[in-house]
């Protein structure tokens, strides 16, 4: 009993740091939430043992967890879009606690996430594990049935994939974003395109998942973006600050119903990319932080 009640102990410690490994390699909350529970069943049937190195020996087993949930999407893609907008991590604004700091350590945001969907479920595997977690390839070829340099490969074809992205980097003041994304909700509600134009790279992309199995919608440049802005306008609407995935955003609320989550990413003084996820059903499950 005592040694059951240590492992569970031990297991509660490390939930944040395992809870973030498997955000990252599913882009879920809820399935990574689901991830980390069922490793947690299969490390309390097996028990510590003679295991030396607890928190590399967890992580291992909620990313073969992750693994087989990846490989099991990858059967069925049908249930899933070419791309999607994976769930963020959403707070209220100026109350990020210990769990969602650790969730979001190294910046990961949704535009890096929809990335690693592209990967094939080894590459995700490999390179979440090593670039962001830092265990060795030699831990991580077994998982893959690889050879350790076939697993060095995986992590370098992952690297290059997410560094030809481009993934725009947020600026690192939060206050600073919260200004300009105030801006643009500002513009919109008065439907100033002129002024929505000013706080919008010209380069400007803006996603938008619907959240029923429709096509993801994309806009490109700071004109057809503007024209967008006004969309979820007037006095029915309310928009709530929060944190999306640990950068300015917020929760829009229409007529007292959930309607959609928007995160932003603020570079220089201007939007230069906005992720929108719809539907009442969805946006409700994911901001019950902010929508209380």
């Amino acid at each position: 009993m005592a040694e059951d009640e240590w492992l569970a102990d031990r297991f509660e410690e490390h939930r944040p740091r395992l809870r973030s490994v498997a955000y990252r390699m599913l882009g879920s909350l809820t399935e990574a939430d689901d991830a980390v529970q069922d490793a947690w069943l299969r490390v309390s049937r097996a028990g510590a043992g003679d295991v030396q190195n607890l928190d590399g020996w967890l992580t291992t087993v909620v990313a073969r967890v992750c693994l087989n949930t990846l490989r099991a999407r990858r059967r069925r893609r049908e249930e899933w879009l070419e791309e999607h907008l994976p769930d963020p991590s959403i707070s209220p604004y100026n109350d990020l606690g210990p769990e969602e700091q650790a969730l979001l350590a190294d910046s990961v945001g949704l535009a890096l996430l929809v990335v690693l969907d592209t990967l094939t479920p080894a590459e995700r595997l490999a390179f979440v594990l090593h670039d962001m977690f830092g265990l060795p390839f030699d831990v991580i070829a077994p998982m893959v049935d690889r050879t350790t340099e076939a697993t060095r490969q995986l992590a370098s074809r992952a690297r290059r994939r997410v560094k030809g992205a481009d993934v725009q980097t947020p600026d690192p003041d939060v206050d600073r974003q919260r200004i300009v994304v105030e801006a643009f909700f500002r513009a919109s509600r008065a439907g100033d395109l002129d002024a929505l134009v000013a706080v919008l790279h010209p380069d400007v992309v803006m996603r938008e998942d619907y959240s029923d199995r429709r096509p993801l919608r994309m806009f490109r440049g700071s004109a057809a973006v503007a024209s967008r802005g006004g969309a979820g306008s007037g006095p029915e609407v309310e928009m709530l600050p929060a944190l999306i995935n640990g950068a300015a955003g917020a929760v829009i609320v229409l007529r007292g119903r959930p309607f959609a989550v928007v995160g932003f990413i603020v570079d220089a003084g201007r939007i230069v990319r906005i992720d929108a996820i719809l539907g009442a059903e969805r946006v409700r499950r994911i901001a019950a932080a902010v929508l209380g």
